[in-house]
């Protein structure tokens, strides 16, 4: 029997502990949304709260009154592929070989279980720092097993060079990694330090604690890396047409789901759909092979731009360091609703796909064609009110 997750995930079933991790933070994030719903709506009563810049409601007509769902959709946006390699290229670059020597948490609602995590990490040596879609991976080694036996065999894989295991981190929303001089002061909302033994702390802030941390042990590493899809900076072509041409989904959707392509988010699907001319409800299997082609091309030079460009800072991002990306100033359509398209000078818009907040050029990427049947139908039931 392969050894369990760390902690609270002993209890979960496989397919809850490992398939659902990528997506737990915007849950958690909407679900904390819709217990403050009622504020909101106060700050926005003499406003169109579809018109709001990052707040859209959207009312379910065929429910009764009881039952009636409010579906909230946000735009803030959540460190994505090129941020979470920015940040991993400078932590591969600065920690590996590098012991923790302690750990010291904070607030935990975010961590599997805090208590085996203290006890799993001391003693453990960097080896790598790499990513998997939007988690940031450490490969760890202990090589004395005995000194914690109860963790490790919890937690990790005895070996003859010692314990492997694996820390995830995934962002959330406003997560943040750096490693900082133990000397300086640590920031607020810091609630996770992992000391090195060269006088550094590896430190996770969170504002909103919308991210995750957990163990995996190394027999199990391989397990969770085959949940999620194909890596959009590797994925080829043809396989790229496999994955988006056959599916009968809104194109935006498939982008955004990380079975089809692991580390893709909102800002650069948005920016890779305009690139390629092609507007984020358009219908996948619809899509030319000529559209696919540009598709496959515009995903990974606008991801291959972004993280040349050290990511996009439009709210809490900054990099290993503390520095913020400037891919934020190439952004075509992301967050510039009524202001001038950089091809042909129309009003970017904003539009509701797959439960968020997608921009787009209506001239450069114009929306899909509505059927003649589906049509006849919304006029059939115009006809009816």
């Amino acid at each position: 029997m392969s050894a369990p997750l760390v902690g609270r995930s002993e209890e979960r079933s496989d397919e809850e502990s490992l398939f659902s991790l990528e997506f737990r933070a915007e849950v958690r994030f909407l679900a904390t949304l819709g217990m403050t719903f009622c504020g909101v709506v106060s700050k926005l009563r003499n406003k169109s709260l579809t018109s709001a810049p990052h707040l859209s409601v959207v009312f379910s007509s065929r429910l009764s009154s009881s039952r009636r769902r409010v579906i909230l959709s946000a735009s803030i946006p959540m460190p994505e592929l090129p941020e979470v390699e920015t940040i991993v290229r400078g932590l591969q670059r600065l920690l590996p070989g590098r012991r923790i020597l302690d750990v010291r948490l904070g607030k935990t609602d975010f961590i599997d279980d805090p208590v085996q995590l203290g006890e799993s990490l001391p003693g453990c040596r960097i080896e790598s720092v790499t990513r998997h879609g939007k988690f940031i991976v450490f490969a760890l080694l202990r090589s004395n097993p005995a000194a914690s036996a109860t963790a490790s065999d919890v937690a990790s894989k005895v070996t003859s060079a010692g314990v492997r295991m694996h820390l995830l981190v995934h962002l959330g929303m406003t997560g943040q990694l750096t490693v900082r001089p133990a000397a300086d002061s640590a920031p607020p909302h810091t609630h996770a330090i992992f000391f090195l033994d060269d006088s550094r702390e590896l430190r996770y802030t969170d504002i909103r604690r919308f991210g995750r941390i957990l163990v995996v042990a190394d027999s199990r590493i391989g397990e969770f890396r085959d949940r999620l899809g194909a890596d959009p900076l590797e994925i080829t072509e043809a396989e790229f047409a496999r994955r988006m041409g056959v599916r009968h989904a809104r194109i935006k959707a498939l982008l955004l789901d990380q079975h089809a392509l692991r580390g893709m988010g909102n800002i650069y699907a948005d920016e890779s759909l305009w690139h390629a001319r092609i507007h984020p409800a358009r219908q996948a299997d619809l899509l030319t092979r000529k559209q696919l082609r540009a598709l496959h091309r515009e995903v990974r030079t606008v991801l291959q731009t972004a993280i040349r460009l050290r990511g996009s800072s439009v709210s809490d991002y900054v990099d290993a360091e503390g520095s913020p990306g400037r891919f934020q100033l190439r952004h075509r359509v992301y967050q510039r609703e009524g202001k001038p398209c950089a091809r042909c000078a129309a009003k970017i818009r904003r539009v509701i796909v797959a439960g968020r907040s997608s921009y787009f050029c209506p001239r450069c990427q114009r929306p899909p064609r509505v059927r003649k049947r589906a049509r006849q139908s919304v006029d059939a039931i115009k006809r009816r009110r």
